[in-house]
Order: C-alpha cells, then sequence, then structure tokens
C-alpha cells in the first residue's frame, strides 16, 4: 500500500469541516433508514412502531458489541494513518474485519435463536409479540452485516475517506425506501407484508451496503491485504484494538442497558407513550446528528495528529470544534422544537401522542448540548487511549440520573415521559461536565499507544 494516502490538508480547520461534512450526511441517512422505516410503519399501524421501536432498542445494545472491534479499530487506524504506518494500518485493518465478522455470526445466532426470549424479558405487551419476533428474526438474524459494515466504515473514516461511506449510504437509503413500499404495503407484485417486510428490505440494503463497502475498500484504500503482513498473526494489533474498544463498548453496553431500562418504564405508562418516544427519538436526530459528526471528525483529527506528535494542537482543535458544536446543536434543537408539531404530524395522527411528545421536546433542548459535550469529549478520549475513567464515570451517571432519576419522575412522581426526559437530561449535562474537565486535565499526553516518529 502506498504512503500516498498518508496526505495531509494543510489547514486543521479545514480538514475538520472537509471532515465533518461527508460524516454528517453519512451518519444522517444511516440514521434515516430507521426514520423511514418508523415514517412508512406509522401509515401501517402505530402498534408496529412501537413493536419495532422496543426490537430496535434491544438491536441497539446489541449490535454494540461490535464497536467493542469498530471503535478501537477506528482509534488505532487513525494513529498510525497520522503516523504513516501503511503496515501496521494494513494488520488493523485485516484483524478487525475477521474479528467482527466472527463476533457477528455467534451474536446472529443468538439473537434468531434466543431473541423471542429477550422480548418476554423485556415484558412487551402480547398485542406487540408476533410483530417484534418476526422483526427480531429477520434483521437480528442477518446482524453479523452490520458488523462488517461498521468495521468498514471506521476503516475508511480513519483514512479521512468519509465521501465512500456517505455514497454508499445514499444507495442503501434509496434501496430500503423502494424495498419498505413494496414490501410493507404490497406494491409492484409484492404481498403486503408489514413489520416483516420492512424486516426484510433492511436486511437487503445492508446486503447491498457490505458488498459496495467491500468494493470501495480494496479499490480505494488497501488493495490486497499481503501475507507477509499477518504471518506470524499480529496479536499485539488486535490487542491494541481491543484495549480501545472493550472499555468503549462496556460503556456503549452500559448506556443501551439504561436505556432498555428506560423503555421499560415507558412501556408501564401504556402504547400511546411508547409510541410517543418512538417518535420523538426520530425526529431529534435532527438536532443531535450535527454533534455527533463533528465529535467523530475530531476524534480522527485528534487520531491523526497525535499519531504524528502533535498533541497540543490536537488539545487545542478539540475546543474549537466543541463550540461549534453547541452552537449548531442550539440551533437545531430550537428548531426541532418549534417545528415540532409539523414534525410529529408526519409521523401520527393522534393529539394525545403528539402533546405527550412536544412536552418532552421541550426537555430535549437542555438534553442535547449535554449529549454534544459529552460526545465530543468521549470521542477526543477515546482517539488518545484513555477509556477506563471516562467508562467509570459514564456508567456511574447514567444509572444514577437516567434509570434512577428516571424512573422517579417519571413514575414514582407522576410526570410521565415528561419527567423521564429529565432524568435523562441531567444524565446527559453531568457526564459531559465531567467529561470535559477530565479532557481539560490534559493527563492524556503522557499516553502513547503506538510509537510515534516525531516529538509532541
Amino acid at each position: 500500500m502506498s504512503l500516498r494516502l498518508f496526505h495531509y490538508p494543510d489547514g486543521l480547520r479545514g480538514k475538520l469541516l472537509k471532515l465533518t461534512g461527508p460524516i454528517f450526511l453519512e451518519t444522517f441517512l444511516i440514521l434515516l433508514l430507521g426514520v423511514v422505516d418508523t415514517l412508512m410503519l406509522s401509515h401501517y399501524s402505530d402498534n408496529a412502531v412501537a413493536a419495532v421501536g422496543v426490537v430496535n432498542q434491544l438491536l441497539n445494545m446489541v449490535f454494540l458489541l461490535f464497536n467493542v472491534t469498530a471503535v478501537g479499530t477506528s482509534v488505532m487506524c487513525a494513529l498510525y494513518f497520522g503516523a504513516r504506518d501503511s503496515k501496521s494500518f494494513t494488520q488493523v485493518i485485516g484483524v478487525s474485519l475477521l474479528f467482527n465478522a466472527l463476533i457477528g455470526l455467534l451474536i446472529s445466532l443468538l439473537l434468531s435463536f434466543g431473541g423471542k426470549q429477550m422480548l418476554i424479558w423485556m415484558d412487551i405487551r402480547p398485542d406487540l409479540m408476533p410483530m417484534a419476533i418476526s422483526y427480531m428474526k429477520i434483521v437480528g438474524g442477518f446482524g453479523f452485516l452490520q458488523a462488517i459494515i461498521f468495521t468498514i466504515s471506521a476503516v475508511l473514516r480513519a483514512a479521512n475517506k468519509p465521501n465512500y461511506s456517505m455514497q454508499v449510504a445514499v444507495l442503501i437509503n434509496l434501496f430500503n425506501i423502494v424495498g419498505n413500499y413494496s414490501l410493507i404495503y404490497g406494491h409492484f407484485g409484492f404481498p403486503e407484508m408489514g413489520v416483516e417486510g420492512a424486516a426484510i428490505s433492511t436486511t437487503l440494503s445492508r446486503v447491498l451496503g457490505m458488498t459496495l463497502l467491500f468494493l470501495v475498500l480494496f479499490k480505494r484504500l488497501v488493495r490486497r491485504f499481503p501475507l507477509a503482513y499477518f504471518r506470524p498473526f499480529p496479536f499485539d494489533k488486535l490487542k491494541s484494538v481491543l484495549k480501545v474498544g472493550m472499555p468503549s463498548a462496556a460503556e456503549q453496553i452500559s448506556y443501551d442497558a439504561s436505556q432498555v431500562c428506560v423503555v421499560y418504564f415507558i412501556n408501564m405508562l401504556g402504547n400511546e407513550v411508547l409510541a410517543a418516544r418512538v417518535y420523538i427519538m426520530n425526529i431529534v436526530i435532527i438536532g443531535y446528528i450535527f454533534s455527533l459528526a463533528m465529535a467523530s471528525a475530531t476524534s480522527i483529527c485528534t487520531g491523526n495528529l497525535v499519531g504524528a506528535g502533535k498533541k497540543q494542537a490536537a488539545y487545542i482543535l478539540s475546543w474549537y470544534a466543541w463550540k461549534r458544536s453547541l452552537m449548531i446543536t442550539f440551533i437545531a434543537s430550537v428548531g426541532v422544537y418549534l417545528g415540532g408539531r409539523f414534525l410529529l404530524g408526519c409521523f401520527t395522527e393522534n393529539e394525545s401522542i403528539i402533546q405527550i411528545a412536544m412536552t418532552a421536546l421541550l426537555i430535549d433542548i437542555f438534553l442535547e448540548h449535554g449529549r454534544a459535550t459529552v460526545l465530543m469529549f468521549l470521542f477526543c478520549l477515546r482517539s488518545v487511549g484513555d477509556v477506563i475513567v471516562p467508562v467509570l464515570i459514564e456508567i456511574v451517571c447514567m444509572w444514577v440520573f437516567a434509570v434512577t432519576c428516571g424512573y422517579l419522575f417519571g413514575i414514582a412522581m407522576g410526570l410521565g415521559l415528561a419527567g423521564i426526559w429529565i432524568g435523562l437530561a441531567l444524565d446527559e449535562s453531568s457526564r459531559g461536565v465531567v467529561l470535559a474537565l477530565r479532557w481539560r486535565t490534559q493527563k492524556w499526553k503522557k499516553r502513547n499507544l503506538i510509537k510515534s516518529k516525531n516529538i509532541a
């Protein structure tokens, strides 16, 4: 692999914006898959939306296991990219793809044969169970596709090539829309399949996405994997990937487990509140997505800079990015609230659901600012290998505030979905403050995940 890949644009701010745009669009399009499913199912049945929402919450939690490798892959590839070490870069890609594919296959089998029991543990309502099981078996059974997609996307981003992942996401979305229209409602000669149709369409879209990403990987980045790079097998590279990825995945799994508890509480409040929560989660991404893209781009720049031995430049860039992220988040989250009735009206005409959701959307303005801070400094800390302390901080905050306070305000005090959203806002805000302070100490500058040829 030629070292021509390791070329930096001159301006750090220009590079940050150049990465943020494609990552923003790619992330938006990936999340749009779920929004499209929800929107199209909402015209089929509110119960179908509720069933798929619960299943996706479980699937998202399980799929986070793939981030054990994907997060570590992104960090290590960004560092080796910055250090211009093409051999180590290629080794990390190879071991990550192999490991995540094997984990993906095991999880797919688990979801296929144990998915029903998971839904029983969630105490899902009996009228939702048949639809939920059908969706779980199809989408969960092919979960290994998502494992591979996560890994290749992480590599392309770390190599400053997010444009290709974005283009693939465009094609996937177009395919999914056509597939949903055909299979949910029964058009173009296909039978009306409802939830099952949405599941089949989503799975076929992921097959297409995985195939295209593999073509991009081999044509644009790594033309081949020399056997000499893997003899003997580079266990040290896998160890480095897991060293970063496992604590990060533990944090994400804990987060999603706490969200499952929150969904359980919401389930106690009835189908309307459950549906309102699903609709909210699908429209607040408008305010959330930019901060996610900015954090991802900043972490890549941070990894590249640290790999090149420029730690102070990484530190300065992160604060610049954080300020811009908060500014855009404020504009977007307020805009979502002001346009909330219109956006919710795209999903449902049930006035009760809309009223429940609007109250939560007002609180969500504060939640999104906390989340933007969490994403920025969590990703930056990951990119330099400072993962243990941030994980412990996050786990404590999410269970104290999101779960305990969510139950206290939402269920015990009878505030409903608004009370649960207050708990979520407290969770994001507390974690954001502590992670920002952790980054500000600059203790991470003493860490060296790789041997850089440059002096910090």
